[in-house]
């Protein structure tokens, strides 16, 4: 099992993503592109695609941004859609893969940093991949933005703050608006990194303080998103 991430910035890490795949001893390639690596060239020997966040949107501009290159990123993406790889995205990494089939993303109709609880869908909660995540479930949050829906996309899950949480593409490609690849070191690096995203945190109902952001246990949700990746490699695996 090959496993490739897109990562934006450093403090915008894979956490249990990558742990998960150290865990099963997967092969794992980086396109680190703040380090200006290259994204790859062909998607063939490649089974899972994992775009991750970032402070960028998909209408970035390489002139904002000398190292992200949004119309590659989704070449890349589509390209693994029809090679019919795996393909996931968190936060910016969703809402490319809606730009990359066509469908803009939207400005979320409220921010949301912290943890805070999505609610699965009727679909969602019957869905073989995330059966196990029950009617709602806490977890991570630091967006604006949300991804776009193409005429098969399929909600399933939502937030009081985002109608757009994970939304499946296909049986092989996933949306997630939400983090719940959020680990203590990764909350750290953000709050380092993104002071302004905290800035005002009370005027903001889905904004929580550093303190409050310090104080969570992600360890549930981090579980979770190991079953699903669990399920979905072997359902990769039997077609």
């Amino acid at each position: 099992m090959h496993i490739h991430f897109v990562i934006h910035e450093a403090f915008e890490a894979p956490g249990v993503y990558l742990t998960w795949a150290q865990q099963h001893h997967y092969q794992i390639t980086y396109s680190r592109v703040y380090l200006d690596e290259l994204l790859p060239k062909d998607v063939k020997d490649i089974d899972l695609l994992i775009i991750m966040g970032g402070p960028q949107s998909p209408a970035t501009s390489i002139d904002e941004c000398p190292y992200y290159d949004s119309k590659a990123e989704q070449q890349l993406i589509y390209d693994a859609i029809q090679a019919n790889k795996m393909v996931l995205g968190v936060c910016l990494g969703a809402q490319l893969i809606g730009q990359a089939l066509g469908a803009n993303y939207e400005h979320s109709p409220e921010k949301e940093i912290g943890k805070y609880p999505i609610t699965m869908t009727h679909i969602g909660q019957n869905h073989p991949l995330f059966s196990h995540f029950g009617s709602q479930l806490e977890v991570g949050h630091w967006h604006s933005d949300m991804p776009g829906l193409t005429a098969d996309a399929v909600i399933l899950a939502h937030s009081e703050g985002c109608p757009r949480q994970i939304i499946a593409y296909s049986d092989r490609v996933y949306g997630f608006q939400c983090h719940l690849e959020f680990t203590t070191e990764i909350i750290e690096m953000l709050i380092s990194n993104t002071q302004n995203d905290l800035r005002h945190a009370t005027k903001y109902r889905f904004v929580d303080t550093v303190e409050t952001l310090r104080s969570h246990d992600y360890n549930d949700m981090n579980q979770k998103l190991c079953v699903f990746l669990d399920k979905l490699v072997a359902m990769y695996k039997s077609k």
